[in-house]
Order: structure tokens, then sequence, then C-alpha cells
């Protein structure tokens, strides 16, 4: 994907893929007889996939932002889990993903067509809200 010249937030884009889960996309090798965890060939190949469809900015965003998840999963096994996303924006669309500081993620099923829907907006005062 080119490079956007400049930050528009809210900023929206489609990601077609169905993302791995973080917690569940581990694999045991042995590196030097020690016992390593890596990422699953799953995770390895939709990371590949995102950074291909992802956009660039050419000046990260440093502000505090909500992120908006409509993840669309391929069957109903897999677990909600946004975090792999998440990830791969930093140093993409913001410099690191503690800047999200509201997420709203959503589950759907498309056996045909899993994808993510991201959209990115500045956290405004009022945001989040209060405790009572």
């Amino acid at each position: 994907m080119q490079p956007l010249e400049q930050k528009k937030l809210p900023l929206s884009f489609w990601i077609i893929g169905e993302p791995a889960s973080k917690a569940n996309s581990r694999r045991m090798v042995s590196i030097k007889g020690r016992p390593r965890l890596i990422k699953s060939q799953k995770a390895l190949d939709y990371c590949k996939t995102f950074a291909k469809q992802c956009p660039q900015l050419d000046d990260l965003i440093e502000d505090d932002l909500v992120v908006h998840l409509h993840v669309y999963y391929a069957s109903r096994r897999p677990d909600l889990d946004e975090s792999v996303i998440l990830d791969e924006m930093q140093g993409k669309i913001y410099k690191n993903d503690r800047q999200v500081k509201v997420k709203h993620v959503y589950w759907h099923l498309d056996r045909d067509n899993p994808r993510s829907h991201i959209r990115i907006e500045a956290l405004e005062s009022g945001d989040i809200p209060s405790i009572v």
C-alpha cells in the first residue's frame, strides 16, 4: 500500500484475511537446545498479509486513540483477539499500540470473506467514561 501523505483522522480501512489469535498462535521450537515460543505459521502469514494491505503514514500518529474493529472470521472457532492487529499497526499508523486507550471490538462470521474493518479516531476529552 502507498504511504499516506498526511494524517487524516478518522482513518478507516479493510484488511482481507483472517487474523490469528495472539494467545493461540504460538508454537514451541528448540533454538540452540533451548525451548522457545515463536509465532505460528498462520500468525506469520497474517502479519505479512497485513503489512501489504495496511496504510503507511509518513508521520506516525502520536496522540491517544480510539480504535473500532470489526473482525469477520471464516468459522465460529476463533476467539475474538485484536492484539495481532493492534501490534501490526505499530510503526505504520501509530508509534506504539499503548496509544490505543479505547477499543470497540466486534466478532462477525463470514465464511467466504474473512476480513477486518479498522477505524481509528483521535481520543477526545469525554471519550473515556468515568466510573461512578
